[in-house]
């Protein structure tokens, strides 16, 4: 119940147009059930009657048809377009408002949720949960009732013609009951089941189509195809064991359906040949019963709806109660224009309270206007470290001061809004360059996004593209190579102008020339900003006015390159080391 409440919150601001499309359903769903009387009245009194003369039946036969061809045809067309407007306006709208609000969500769900979850399984929640729960206010508001309103209306009808023969088109309904509560407590689990083995599905090609380059380079295919077949065939198995038990109850359904005609004829025709019941009654009779079986079929059908709606809303609810990590302090406040001073105040940080922690005792001051580099072998935390001043993560003790503000305290928006970030492999969008600068000020003006492109030495490589700043770009950014999209993502910090800096090994996966080229971009970047540099090539941050090592999560060295040399630590060894490599390369190549 607790996931309908939920959904029902959605439902409320559409009650009005709910009410007025189950009205309008109810004079479409009306007018078939007049029929039958209709039938009734021309057998009986027309067809069957000896005093009325042959030109006063075909007067009346007319004047009975003229009115009917008015109900069913001028009136029912319009009452039947409105009715389907309406109901999918309603539903459409309901939707809408659902996905806006997961979308809202997902871009509040921490970086952790990502990382165990698959992207497939969060989109299909998004489009195949949320397209499936569409069923409860289609069924479960709007044609259940109008199907309980034709229900009633037929058999009050009945019961005017003729009481006992009812009771015998009515006897089965007992069996309909028993059929629904046995069936379809099974249905929705396995509807689930099916739900799930599709979502893992979609999360395996999402993540087998962005690494196809790695399936070719590898020769996977083959190894693939099986893996994928398992999947497939684990959504098959899930499918058709739905399928069976679905295919079980219509069978029963329909059989219990069948039922209620045979009797009615046995024991109307009874009635017909004892003369207790016209002719036209029993005609008219068998009519209704049609009009109180379809709607009680789609009843039953409903039932199988509905169990498939609430088994996707099941996991749509879910989904939607995923709490969030990181939330703003119900006391935070916006975070004015910053100097940039940094302070880590013994932080202690891990990605869960079951982990070992990253971060152990983390003391560092970051003077406003000061590049600090982090350096270490891979897995010593620096990555760690730098993404907690976004508040990407949570910190387990200590504090992270910006200008003697705890992060805590302050709203996420005017936190992130300062900090501008460039990554090894930043993420661009499908869509036009100029579109990919924007996002860095989604209000900046044409000349603003070129002047950031001329200062990440952007412009030229753009021009040359086929439709310079309009050109597409592709999904990630795939039709631009590795140093025209990093010098993209530097546009669009450009462009957002912030206070504090973040380079992630921006340019660790470049050749020389587009590193070059990007070192240039970011010493312009740089000025008068204070900025953190996780550097994998030590020769690239040797300017820098402090250098931290971190190892195994802690600070081992601090100073400045000269300052560590002389050390003759850890830090310059690793320099050396490096040093080496180069130029052993460099005779290599020579």
């Amino acid at each position: 119940m607790s996931s309908l409440k939920t959904y029902l919150q959605f439902v409320k601001p559409y009650r009005g147009l709910i009410l007025i499309t189950v009205i309008i359903g109810i004079v479409k769903f009306g007018i078939p059930l007049t029929l039958p009387l209709i039938l009734k009245y021309i057998v009986d009194h027309l067809l069957l009657n000896n005093d009325l003369t042959v030109s006063e039946k075909l007067r009346q036969l007319v004047m009975i048809i003229s009115a009917a061809f008015l109900l069913f045809v001028v009136l029912r067309g319009p009452v039947e377009y409105f009715r389907q407007y309406f109901a999918q306006l309603t539903t459409s709208r309901i939707l809408y408002d659902i996905r806006s609000r997961l979308y809202e969500h997902i871009q509040k769900l921490s970086l952790r949720y990502y990382q165990n979850h698959k992207i497939g399984e969060v989109i299909s929640r998004f489009i195949n949960d949320v397209e499936q729960t569409k069923s409860i206010v289609e069924t479960g508001l709007m044609n259940i009732w109008l199907d309980l309103f034709t229900l009633t209306i037929a058999i009050g009808v009945m019961f005017y013609l003729n009481p006992p023969l009812t009771y015998v088109a009515i006897a089965v309904f007992p069996l309909y009951g028993l059929a629904v509560k046995i069936l379809y407590k099974r249905l929705k689990q396995l509807t689930k089941d099916r739900s799930q083995a599709l979502a893992e599905i979609q999360g395996y090609l999402h993540e087998r189509i962005q690494g196809i380059p790695v399936i070719r380079s590898f020769t996977l295919e083959q190894y693939e195809g099986r893996r994928f077949d398992g999947k497939n065939r684990n959504f098959l198995n899930k499918a058709m064991a739905q399928t069976r038990w679905n295919a079980l109850t219509f069978s029963v359904i329909n059989t219990l359906t069948d039922l209620a005609p045979l009797m009615v004829i046995g024991y109307g025709g009874y009635e017909v040949i004892r003369g207790n019941l016209s002719m036209g009654s029993l005609v008219a009779f068998f009519g209704y019963l049609e009009r109180l079986y379809s709607p009680l079929r789609r009843l039953v059908n409903s039932s199988t709806v509905l169990t498939q709606a609430f088994a996707s809303l099941d996991r749509m609810t879910d989904f939607m109660k995923e709490p969030y990590d990181i939330v703003d302090a119900p006391d935070a406040r916006e975070l004015p224009t910053v100097k940039g001073k940094i302070e880590f105040d013994r932080v202690t940080f891990s990605y869960s309270e079951q982990t070992e922690a990253i971060l152990r005792n983390i003391q560092l001051t970051i003077q406003p206007g000061q590049t600090v580099a982090f350096v270490g072998m891979s897995g010593g935390g620096k990555s760690s470290l730098v993404s907690l001043i976004p508040r990407f993560y949570d910190i387990r003790d200590g504090a992270i001061r910006i200008d003697g503000r705890d992060i805590r305290n302050v709203t996420l928006k005017s936190l992130r809004g300062q900090i501008g970030m460039v990554l090894q492999d930043n993420i661009l969008f499908s869509g036009s360059v100029f579109e990919n600068i924007l996002m860095g000020r989604p209000d900046a003006t044409e000349d603003e996004i070129i002047r950031a492109a001329i200062a990440a030495n952007a412009h030229d490589f753009i021009q040359q593209l086929p439709n310079g700043y309009n050109t597409e770009i592709g999904e990630r950014g795939v039709k631009l190579s590795g140093g025209q999209k990093q010098r993209i993502a530097i546009a669009r910090v450009f462009l957002k102008n912030p206070r504090i800096l973040i380079f992630d090994e921006a340019t660790s996966a470049l050749d020389l020339e587009s590193e070059h080229l990007i070192q240039l971009a970011l010493e312009k970047l740089v000025k008068d900003r204070t900025t953190l540099v996780v550097a994998h090539r030590l020769s690239t941050i040797t300017h820098a006015d402090q250098i931290v090592l971190i190892e195994n999560g802690e600070i081992k060295e601090i100073g400045t390159h000269d300052q560590l040399m002389r050390l003759d630590g850890a830090y310059a060894r690793l320099y050396k080391v490096q040093n080496l490599t180069s130029i052993s390369e460099a005779v290599f190549q020579a």
